[in-house]
């Protein structure tokens, strides 16, 4: 049976709170978010073992497993000392992410635009982009199996690494044991491919299933304006993004994905892999979305 979590950054308190507000929701799993209210985690400097003890043994007693670890940030940053900055703060959960108990740090590729981690900038679609991202990732992928953990790079579509044919070149040319992928179908869609849903579903998986470590859900469809969307919630800017240009990515059961199909194909190699929750809009909707999740979980079967 496939597991079902959510972002732990949905709930915007100090981590007992936190922690029994995903319990009352019905949670087993999640993805771990530095955003507690009683914790510092934001910065390289502030995470510790003995701090990620207190996280992974408080979720560990509320029999809650934490899955993976969200690190969003922009990889290859037009500022050098920022970009430095980004990266030796994806290399900190790394190193620490046994401690916080789970192997796997998540982050998606990035952006040239100066205004936005999830805008289209012209060069990333160059070859010197390409090979600029490539560098980061085989660097983080040997880092991460130096230190007992995976990096699991998230596609999507304004970013460098966007379309199913980008991702199996990166694996390809990253063939690493530190490196596996975070498999978000609604990522892969563009104004180009939303009308072939199943289509474009068959073909992440026919390429890329035996990357999958982690998968999430949530939705999308085309958008009424091309602009960059976000949730006014209290969160990180990766919980808050809803989309931008001609996708926007709504919750699970809001959009076009044929989760029947998703789900199946999911399934099919990964029958217990946790799939994880994302763009809530509100606290409060969070029951309805996991029951859509899970009504769609015992229609398949799985």
């Amino acid at each position: 049976m496939l597991s079902v979590g959510i972002f732990s950054g949905y709930y915007p308190y100090t981590l007992e709170e936190t922690i029994r507000r995903i319990k009352k929701d019905g949670f087993t799993c999640v993805q771990l978010d530095m955003d507690f209210k009683d914790i510092d985690l934001k910065t390289s400097e502030a995470i510790t073992a003995e701090k990620a003890h207190r996280v992974r043994d408080a979720f560990r007693d509320a029999n809650i497993s934490i899955v993976s670890i969200s690190a969003y940030t922009n990889l290859v940053h037009p500022d050098r000392e920022q970009r430095e900055k980004n990266i030796n703060y994806v290399k900190t959960l790394l190193k620490y992410a046994r401690d916080f108990g789970t192997p796997y740090v998540i982050s998606e590729t990035g952006t040239f635009n100066t205004e936005s981690d999830w805008l289209y900038h012209e060069k990333n679609s160059t070859e010197e982009a390409y090979q600029e991202i490539m560098a980061v990732i085989k660097d983080l992928a040997k880092f991460a199996y130096e230190n007992g953990s995976v990096f699991l790079v998230e596609n999507y579509v304004n970013n460098i690494i966007g379309s199913v044919e980008q991702v199996a070149r990166l694996f390809h040319d990253v063939e690493h044991p530190g490196l596996g992928l975070l498999l978000d179908p609604t990522n892969y869609f563009t104004d180009k491919n939303i009308d072939n849903v199943d289509e474009e579903l068959h073909k992440i998986f026919n390429v890329l299933e035996d990357k999958i470590k982690i998968a999430h859900a949530k939705d999308c469809r085309r958008a009424v304006n091309i602009q960059e969307k976000h949730a006014d919630i209290d969160a990180a800017s990766h919980n808050t993004f809803r989309g931008a240009g001609a996708i926007e990515l709504p919750a699970a059961g809001m959009g076009v994905l044929n989760y029947d199909l998703y789900l199946k194909l999911l399934s099919r190699k990964h029958p217990n892999i946790p799939i994880i929750i994302e763009h809530i809009d509100s606290e409060e909707e969070i029951p309805n979305i996991k029951k859509f999740l899970d009504s769609k979980l015992k229609s398949v079967g799985v």
